[in-house]
């Protein structure tokens, strides 16, 4: 896509009218059962990026559901502009961008079939769609594949076909759940780049796991753990909350680690040529030779949800190994 195509599509993009757009959840629960999804949650949402960062399971997809109203609160209530989504559910639904965490598609579809069918259901005029697909396809790099059937696409093609179709409508909120799976590290950044513009004059909530794609371009960040937020502040004020708590200490070998990790939650390890580099997050110096650090948003991650959260399914052989806590 080139930068003026780039330009002029993100221009239509952030061309809002009308009041500032807000938000507001008052003690969202969502129970099954005995079991909680989400519990008690409270928010206020204005433009910017919002990212929602938790381990699986922490309930970030039960939030995303309910704001765009695929599944109803146990309890709690919504309101959009200060007026409850009971007496505007049709036309709030019409100011939304949704990417689940898994989307179904029509596999023979193609791509510019699919986002005709969207558009359509979204609402578009017949004058606007053949210009809103052609500057959505651009934008996600996938003009030159726009006419093969989506059955044929990667993960990666699938997934940018899927912020496609969120942001097709030019949404006042924009819910994306999991948005980079899939993407390669250069579409995550050019996909970072375009989301930090759409922030600018609308309500982006960004649901991850992965700590990077929300540490450099959040408003706030939202932690989020068994259905319960428990902090909500700047990447750079939740990182100030663990300031003296991050170390660089030294482990000669694997019975220095396993001591270590019976006491500490260990964030990386560096091997050297005779020994390893262990980061560490504690309260307190976990030895004299211990080093300080400048915490990281993952070094924040790592003290509220312990090191397991960090690591994919195939790592947890290792946390077993060293019994991290």
């Amino acid at each position: 896509m080139s930068s003026s195509c780039m330009q002029a599509f993100v221009a239509i993009l952030l061309t809002r009218k009308g009041a500032r757009v807000i938000l507001t959840l008052h003690e969202i629960t969502k129970r099954y059962g005995e079991m909680y999804a989400l519990k008690d949650f409270n928010a206020e949402f204005t433009e910017g990026l919002y990212g929602i960062l938790g381990p699986n399971g922490a309930g970030k997809t039960t939030l995303s559901n309910i704001i765009v109203g695929l599944i109803s609160q146990s309890s709690g209530s919504l309101a959009y502009n200060g007026i409850g989504l009971s007496k505007i559910l049709p036309d709030y639904l019409e100011k939304i961008g949704y990417l689940p965490q898994q989307p179904g598609y029509y596999r023979n579809y193609t791509a510019e079939e699919f986002l005709h069918y969207i558009a359509v259901i979204k609402g578009i005029s017949k004058r606007e769609i053949t210009s809103r697909i052609d500057e959505v396809l651009s934008t996600v790099n996938l003009q030159d594949v726009r006419k093969k059937k989506l059955r044929t696409y990667s993960g990666g093609m699938i997934r940018r076909l899927g912020i496609a179709q969120a942001i097709i409508n030019n949404p006042e909120i924009l819910i994306l759940d999991e948005p980079t799976a899939g993407l390669d590290p250069i579409e995550r950044i050019r996909f970072r780049n375009l989301i930090t513009q759409l922030a600018e004059n609308r309500i982006v909530l960004l649901a991850t796991h992965i700590v990077t794609d929300v540490e450099a371009i959040s408003k706030e960040v939202i932690l989020l753990n068994k259905g319960v937020k428990v902090a909500q502040a700047s990447a750079l004020e939740l990182m100030g909350k663990i300031e003296g708590c991050i170390w660089e200490t030294q482990a000669a070998g694997e019975s220095d680690i396993n001591s270590l990790s019976q006491k500490y939650d260990i964030g990386n390890i560096t091997k050297r040529d005779d020994h390893y580099l262990l980061r560490i997050v504690s309260e307190e110096k976990p030895t004299e030779s211990s080093i300080p650090q400048s915490p990281t948003l993952e070094d924040v991650y790592l003290k509220y949800f312990g090191r397991e959260s960090l690591l994919p399914s195939s790592d947890m052989r290792f946390v077993k190994r060293f019994r991290i806590r």
